[in-house]
């Protein structure tokens, strides 16, 4: 098996709406805001070559939408979802599965592209895989969530007959030894996919842990649906993840992409973080 980090670019958000309740005097120091209280955050992805599969999870913001949607969220920096992917050898027909770990724009966004009039699966040999209940809650979302489901995300999924649904219970297996762990605080049924590495596993944390600063455990962003379950959720994948080893893989974190983690005085932290690429010095 191998791991790749797939860098999809960089978009911002409001500071204040991702670490919640967290004063700004705390929050700036991670993550400095601009002059417009707007944070960087990575859109990173990852390729899991198992040698019949090619695993993508998540696949960032796309670039289908218009200029006034992508003037919300400034996106910059060079890396696209295309060029990463044949930077590492690969291309979009390559991919035989898109995990997503749930369906908001941007996770899902880069999925579908825009063809003439026509929004089509940018991953035309693969499967693509949700949950049930996610879904549903995605075609028919509530007021405050909305804005985070995009029918042109999701819609060309179902139409084009390459949507498939994760079945599996909670901490089972999807395939290829890869376990599935299902979080609702943050949108219903979010999947977080726990793949097996060497000897330890690898956590692909979502919005659950969105950054390094994440871990501390009242930072919870102000999108959850329900906060005081991803409070619940966040005690439990850390006191998992300390006592296993784990590595979490963060997908917003603008400069960190792994951590592993020790127990403090003041709780779990982090003990050391590093690139994916060198995860064999650091497990």
């Amino acid at each position: 098996m191998k791991i790749y980090t797939v860098n999809t670019g960089l978009f911002k958000l409001d500071g204040g709406a991702m670490h919640g309740v967290v004063p700004k005097s705390m929050w700036q120091k991670a993550n400095p805001a601009d002059d417009a209280n707007m944070c960087t955050w990575a859109m990173r992805c990852m390729l899991i070559d198992t040698g019949s599969s090619r695993i993508l999870i998540d696949c960032g913001i796309g670039d289908k939408q218009d200029e006034k949607f992508f003037g919300h969220f400034y996106l910059h920096g060079e890396d696209s979802l295309q060029q990463s992917l044949q930077q590492l050898g690969y291309s979009t027909a390559d991919i035989t599965d898109v995990f997503l770990t749930h369906l908001h724009f941007d996770h899902c966004g880069g999925a579908i592209k825009r063809v003439g009039d026509q929004l089509v699966p940018v991953f035309e040999q693969a499967r693509y895989w949700s949950d049930k209940l996610h879904w549903k809650a995605a075609m028919k979302p509530n007021d405050r969530e909305k804005a985070s489901f995009l029918k042109e995300n999701i819609q060309p999924i179902q139409d084009s007959g390459l949507l498939h649904f994760v079945t599996t219970h909670d901490g089972g297996e999807w395939k290829d030894n890869i376990l599935v762990r299902y979080m609702k605080g943050h949108t219903e049924s979010m999947m977080l996919p726990l793949i097996p590495y060497r000897n330890t596993r690898i956590l692909f944390c979502a919005d659950l842990i969105p950054s390094a600063a994440h871990i501390s455990i009242p930072w919870v962003m102000a999108y959850d649906m329900q906060p005081l379950e991803t409070l619940r959720e966040k005690k439990e994948i850390l006191d998992l993840a300390l006592a296993n080893n784990w590595v979490l893989f963060f997908e917003h974190d603008p400069h960190i992409e792994c951590a592993t983690l020790v127990q403090t005085d003041k709780g779990i932290r982090i003990k050391e973080t590093f690139a994916l690429s060198v995860i064999n010095n650091h497990i």
